[in-house]
């Protein structure tokens, strides 16, 4: 396996935990939702574990050194 795929594994944990905190504290703190929260917790759960490995591995790339250094030569 390449470096961005270890990479994207130990980022897709924490996003995870990210995006599932806020689909369950925007599901928990507004009142007409928090009315349906028994469907739509298990909701936000699925759609965060979709939603993950794309977050991660768009950010996969940016933490490595390669990155950095090609933005340095530009200048940037």
């Amino acid at each position: 396996m390449s470096t961005n795929t270890y990479i994207a594994i130990a980022v897709a944990m924490m996003v995870n935990a990210v995006v599932f905190g806020i689909g369950a504290v925007t599901v928990l703190s507004i009142p007409a939702l928090g009315e349906n929260a028994k469907y739509l917790i298990p909701a936000v759960v699925v759609v965060t574990f979709c939603v993950t490995p794309f977050i991660a591995w768009r950010i996969a790339p940016r933490l490595r050194l390669r990155y950095w250094r090609e933005r340095g030569e530009l200048g940037a």
